[in-house]
């Protein structure tokens, strides 16, 4: 006998049936819907932040690289010619003695200024005293010999008149007087040399300046045959400088000094970090070394506070023009590379343009543009290196507050 089955037994299976990994089946869909519509709204995102953002620096795209910025200006651009030079003073003297004696003083310290005429040593005048008593001596002996002398000659003119002697004897009496006379005049010649030796005892300073190193002793015997003499004295005030420049640099130094303009000139010291003391040109030397194609000048300084020595090597730096209505920048701020010399011009946009430019004079820390560049316009002066065209940027000015 065969059972009916049920006519619905299909459909029952069908819906309301469940196997045993159905639920698992749905759970696995809804987690795949849900994943799929999150990586969709992270890829929008990551389109709209790179729509907002244009492409930053080298640091990472969508970020503003900070730079420091000067801005271009207007003004002077002095002309500098530079040159090596070695301080040379006007006058220097090595004092000797000239007369042979022992040094009894010295009246000088090392190191000390002192004026022409001061009194500098002393030398033992004793033995030039004694010379000028003998010398002395001897004149009034001769004198008394000359008057003497005179007397008889007065007397032989008036027995000739009265030709009681022959005329030989007066002409003979005559040269006799002559003779005494010159005598006189050698001594008072030896007087007067011993009085200049008494006065060379007294060693005083034939010009003013700088006393060095004393080079003897009180006590010592000097000679004035001695080849180091006792001291030398360095004229300090004012002092020169003689430094040099290349013949092709000298056009408009000559044009300026035949016109009569005075040139002003700086002395630095060695790595030109200091500035010693300013002066202005004295001459020019009349010829250029063909070995090394220089001319020598000459710049005088007044030295007030002795920053100048003798033989000091110093760097020269001398005004010969000024240009006016120049572009002026920071040096710093020039750029080179393999296409040439630019620099990175900040826009309004705050984004940074590669600006090729000509360069004109540098002086230290500006140089001017002659083309590529105005007035006003911004440009990088520090973090450059991080920078492409187009980078944006955030600018800070040279005054530390940020760019307008």
């Amino acid at each position: 006998m065969e059972l009916n089955k049920p006519q619905n037994m299909g459909n029952f299976d069908r819906k309301t049936h469940r196997g045993p990994g159905s639920h698992k089946l749905r759970w696995l869909g809804l987690a795949g819907v849900a994943g799929l519509a999150a990586a969709l709204s992270f890829g929008l995102r990551g389109v709209h932040a790179q729509g907002a953002h244009p492409k930053g620096g080298r640091g990472g795209e969508g970020m503003a690289v900070p730079v420091a910025a000067g801005t271009a200006r207007r003004g002077v651009m002095p002309v500098y010619l530079e040159g090596l030079g070695s301080v040379t003073p006007f006058y220097t003297v090595t004092v000797h003695t000239r007369v042979d004696g022992q040094l009894m003083e010295v009246a000088f310290r090392e190191g000390q200024e002192v004026h022409a005429g001061d009194l500098l040593a002393e030398i033992d005048p004793r033995p030039f005293q004694v010379q000028l008593e003998q010398a002395q001596g001897q004149l009034a002996h001769d004198q008394a010999v000359l008057d003497n002398a005179r007397v008889d000659l007065d007397r032989y003119r008036n027995l000739l008149e009265q030709e009681a002697i022959p005329k030989q004897q007066l002409d003979t009496q005559a040269a006799l007087v002559a003779q005494e006379e010159g005598t006189i005049k050698a001594d008072q010649a030896a007087i007067d040399n011993a009085k200049l030796q008494l006065t060379y005892c007294r060693i005083t300073a034939p010009i003013s300046g700088r006393i060095g190193l004393r080079l003897v002793d009180p006590g010592n015997m000097v000679h004035a045959s001695d080849p180091n003499g006792m001291l030398v004295i360095t004229e300090m005030h004012p002092i020169t400088v003689v430094f040099t420049l290349p013949e092709d640099s000298l056009a408009p130094v000559l044009r300026k000094v035949r016109d009569g303009a005075e040139l002003p000139v700086e002395a630095y010291n060695r790595d030109k970090t200091q500035k010693l003391a300013s002066g202005r040109l004295l001459t020019t030397d009349n010829q250029i070394d063909p070995n090394t194609g220089t001319l020598k000048l000459k710049a005088v300084f007044e030295n007030r506070e002795n920053t100048l020595f003798p033989n000091q090597f110093v760097n020269v730096r001398m005004l010969v023009d000024a240009k006016r209505d120049q572009v002026i920048v920071p040096a710093v701020a020039i750029q080179r590379g393999s296409q040439g010399t630019f620099v990175y011009v900040v826009k309004p946009d705050k984004t940074v343009e590669a600006r090729p430019i000509s360069v004109g004079i540098v002086d230290g820390n500006n140089a001017s543009i002659e083309k590529g560049l105005e007035a006003g316009e911004m440009v990088v002066t520090d973090g450059a290196d991080k920078l492409q065209p187009g980078s944006r940027v955030t600018a800070v000015t040279d005054r530390g507050g940020p760019a307008a």
